[in-house]
């Protein structure tokens, strides 16, 4: 288990085409090497409390219908995962 302190975590997105959305900046993850990330997020860790991470990002190009998988990094370490689905429509149309 990670101490607590401020630690540097890596966001990643993909987007429904595959593509991870970034600037092309990378880092190191201790399974898969080097890695493209969305954001690098700095967040100050409690040992044993979950800690939200949350970013702004503004994209050039409009976003696509469909679903974003997104994973956490911390230490070159996968530490979470999840998917967000974007309809048609809203803001997004």
């Amino acid at each position: 288990i990670a101490p607590s302190g401020s630690k540097d975590i890596y966001v990643c997105v993909t987007a429904p085409d595959g593509k991870v959305i970034s600037e092309g900046t990378k880092f190191v993850t201790r399974e898969e090497g080097e890695k493209t990330y969305t954001s690098k997020v700095t967040v100050n860790y409690e040992q044993g409390k979950i800690t939200p991470v949350s970013f702004d990002w503004k994209q050039a190009d409009k976003y696509q219908t469909g679903n974003y998988k997104i994973e956490i990094y911390n230490n070159g370490f996968k530490i979470g995962e999840g998917v967000k689905t974007l309809k048609k429509g809203g803001l997004f149309s």
